[in-house]
This record gives structure tokens, sequence and C-alpha cells, in this order.
């Protein structure tokens, strides 16, 4: 009897575990087919490219954690900033990024991401792993997509790679590039990024 009820607990917390996943993973999936069908249809309509732009910062703004990623990129010289360096370097990176974003995302007319499976991690994090469609200009795309998923009703995306490579540590690495070759002065990432803001 004593064994039964063992196996019962063991069962049920199993079921439990795994429904949570399959909910995050459905979560995460739904969650990235949704910005994509929406990205791909602001690319491919008629509109104006700053039409376009406008848009696809609309998206950025709400489905990307760009605090978090802008914190990550900047690695070991965050421990640096003191309260009023981190709130002008979350601005000057907000604008930064979603500019970088969408003038490089609008090039693409023709962007069809179809989602191919996902990888629950733990209850925060999620991969989807997706590809982008191959046209008569350009190959198949392996993207994954890192997402946070610490409170599912709102899921933000942490991170892309692209055939491998990380966006958000390749961005790292540049930006503690900027900070080095300036004798480890962070202004100096500040400086080159209001200048590409500009």
């Amino acid at each position: 009897m004593k064994n039964l009820r063992i196996k019962i607990i063991i069962f049920t917390l199993f079921f439990f575990i795994n429904l949570n996943s399959n909910s995050i993973a459905n979560v995460s999936s739904n969650f990235i087919n949704d910005i994509t069908t929406r990205a791909s249809n602001i690319l491919s309509s008629q509109d104006t490219e700053e039409f376009k732009i406008q848009e696809l910062i609309k998206i950025g703004e709400n489905s990307v954690d760009i605090d978090g990623i802008g914190f990550y990129t900047l690695g070991k010289h965050r421990k640096n900033l003191n309260d009023v360096q981190k709130d002008e370097f979350k601005k000057i990176f907000r604008k930064y990024f979603l500019k970088s974003f969408s003038t490089r995302l609008v090039e693409y007319k023709e962007a069809k991401i179809v989602v191919i499976s996902e990888d629950v991690k733990n209850d925060k994090y999620t991969i989807v792993k997706s590809k982008l469609l191959a046209t008569s200009n350009r190959p198949e795309v392996a993207i994954d997509w890192r997402v946070y998923t610490k409170d599912p009703s709102k899921p933000l995306i942490r991170d892309l790679i692209i055939e491998g490579l990380s966006l958000a540590r390749t961005q790292r690495e540049e930006f503690n590039s900027i900070i080095m070759n300036n004798d480890g002065n962070i202004s100096a990432l500040f400086i080159s990024l209001k200048e590409f803001n500009k």
C-alpha cells in the first residue's frame, strides 16, 4: 500500500511537470509564431519603409527584453556603473537596439519563418527552433529564439541564435572591444552608441 502511494505521488508529479513544460512550450511557440507572422505581414505590405520601421519598433518594444539584453551585453563592465549611468545606458541602448533591429529587418521583403520545435530548458527559459525559409535570393536560415518565460503571460525574447551564432553574445564582444580599446573607459561605449543613434 505504501509503495502504491509513492508510485501515485511520483506519477502525479511527473504528470504535472510535463504538463507545465508542454504549457510553457506552447506559450513560447505561439508567441514566436505570432510576432513572426506580424513582422512578415508588415515586411510584405506596400506601406512605406518609414511606416514599416515604426511598426517593427512596436513589435520590438513589446516582445523583446531590451533592458535584460542590454545589461547582458555589458558583461563584466556592468558592475562598474553607478545608478545614474545604468539609467543612462538603458535609454541609450533601447534606442540603439530598436533602431538597429528595425532598419536591418526592414530590408527583408520576403520573410517567412516557420517554427519547428521547442526545448523547455527550465521554468524560465525555452528555446524555440525555427527557420527562415529560402527564397531565390537567399538560402534557408536556422533561427533559435531564447524566450524568457518566468511570467508565462508575458514571454519575452532574450536572444536570437542565427546559424549557431548568438546575437547577444556577439554584441557583448563588440561592446567589450570598444571599451577595452579605450583603456577600459565605458564612456567610450556610450559615445559610440549615441553616434549610432543620431
